[in-house]
């Protein structure tokens, strides 16, 4: 018990020690709270130590590259001024051709280089040295452009098609992007100054997506400044992504983390999240698109992420339509955040949220704990089905922690699909405003056990009732 006690110090350290001129967790537990941790310190230590320990990162392998060749051997410079769009390119189409035994590593050497949109290709690495950065031109006006994903049918904020990712790969296998911390930086502000004028002409390029691709590798790389959403797999399966670091403005417009879409088997683990968005939000299609798509997000892990955000920490949908099922989310500290946990659906998208589990979240200064709602989301167009209704059922939520909660939370479901089996277990927040003590519930049904402060009726007040009984 020693040696765990002395990790789980020396994380709390950690954590506290990103958060400048906040209270410390352990003073925030010595003077307020002692003789409940005293309870639930043993429980908090083990369930910590245990989720250290696991991964889930080896389910896609490592290979080793036949061959490196440099960006620099392309005609590429890296002062920062000289457009290497076309260096990338080629560099790329080689590996492309030639397909070396083993695939082949290209090195970006330290330096700022700037390119405007490329593609990938399959059995490479893109390896970014330290010091190195990969930065997208300002030059918005000539951004490529490419269909709108089947699923959603339209760009996500405005019909028509969409700008191309920064960086983009479609139909790829065995790709890995990572280095020594190199950075992909998007330039966003001049797309997010677009945004706020109201002259965008198509939806925002994402910095990184992939699309119908498998066995992706993503690690020890600095994202920075998405004009849009981060990182995007999108129809992608066995994807890991693990020790990245991403960063935006918290008013910086959707720039989400890490968005898995329609995508199976994907890990995340062991990164560090600020951006203006949901820090990781899984997505399936939109409404009637989405229901035709039909491609589900199924087998997704997030473990040991750490990260603030003015809107959600881990969010499901709202974006739910093909389906979203078997989310593992564990170990995770979330601080100066709009809302911890949120699952999100509407009227119109059917599909469903079934078997999710977050366990081991801990939360300092947040507006709201937890938000589970069936309201959430807007439409495509006005072709979207109202009856199609979406299903939520088994979620569990055990072992939650958080101080400095203005609220703790609510769950209100939609009246023709009641939102079932919602099992809350050792969920505690402090620090409530008193005018917030409540939580607010509609249409659910489900259990809570050693829930503070006390949830709504709604929940049974015991899991004896059977709804609950394999969550607690």
């Amino acid at each position: 018990m020693g040696d765990s006690f002395l990790e789980f110090s020396t994380r709390l350290h950690l954590f506290n020690s990103i958060q400048p001129k906040r209270h410390h967790w352990s003073s925030l537990i010595v003077s307020k709270m002692a003789p409940l941790v005293i309870l639930l310190l043993p429980l908090l230590l083990y369930g910590t130590v245990s989720a250290w320990e696991s991964t889930c990162s080896g389910q896609v392998p490592a290979w080793q590259r036949a061959e490196t060749i440099s960006l620099t051997e392309f005609g590429a410079i890296g002062d920062g001024r000289t457009l290497n769009t076309w260096p990338f390119r080629k560099a790329i189409y080689r590996i492309e051709h030639l397909r070396r035994p083993g695939g082949t590593t290209l090195y970006v050497p330290p330096g700022v280089w700037l390119t405007g949109s490329f593609n990938l290709t399959s059995h490479m690495t893109l390896f970014l040295a330290r010091g190195a950065v990969i930065k997208a031109t300002r030059d918005a006006w000539n951004w490529p452009l490419m269909d709108p994903l089947p699923s959603y049918g339209r760009g996500r904020e405005l019909p028509g098609g969409r700008y191309k990712s920064l960086i983009h790969g479609n139909g790829l296998r065995d790709v890995v992007i990572t280095g020594e911390n190199g950075t992909i930086d998007g330039q966003g502000d001049v797309w997010w100054n677009m945004w706020r004028r109201r002259s965008l002409r198509f939806t925002r390029p994402h910095l990184l997506e992939f699309m119908h691709s498998r066995n992706i590798i993503i690690s020890n790389v600095v994202f920075l400044n998405s004009p849009f959403w981060n990182i995007h797999p999108v129809y992608c399966r066995n994807v890991v992504i693990k020790s990245v670091t991403i960063l935006a403005p918290h008013d910086s417009p959707n720039t989400d983390g890490i968005d898995p879409d329609s995508s199976s088997n994907v890990c995340i683990e062991d990164s560090y999240i600020s951006t203006g968005d949901d820090l990781v939000a899984i997505k399936s299609g939109w409404d009637e698109y989405g229901i035709f798509y039909g491609q589900p997000s199924s087998g997704i892990t997030i473990r040991r992420l750490t990260g603030s955000s003015p809107f959600a920490g881990i969010a499901i949908g709202s974006e739910n339509s093909g389906g979203i099922s078997n989310v593992l989310v564990e170990d995770i500290d979330i601080f100066n955040t709009g809302i911890g946990i949120h699952i999100k659906t509407n009227m119109g998208r059917g599909g469903y949220i079934r078997n999710i589990t977050f366990m081991d979240v801990r939360m300092n200064t947040v507006r709201k704990g937890l938000r589970i709602a069936g309201n959430v989301g807007d439409h495509p167009d006005n072709k979207f089905n109202p009856k199609a209704l979406p299903v939520v059922n088994g979620v569990t939520i055990r072992n939650v922690w958080g101080v400095n909660v203005q609220q703790p939370g609510s769950i209100e479901g939609i009246k023709n699909s009641p939102f079932s089996h919602i099992c809350l277990s050792n969920v505690k927040f402090w620090g409530i405003k008193m005018r917030y003590k409540s939580w607010k519930c509609i249409h659910v049904s489900g259990a809570a056990s050693e829930v503070e402060p006390w949830p709504c009726a709604e929940l049974a007040r015991s899991p004896a009732s059977g709804l609950c009984s394999n969550a607690f």
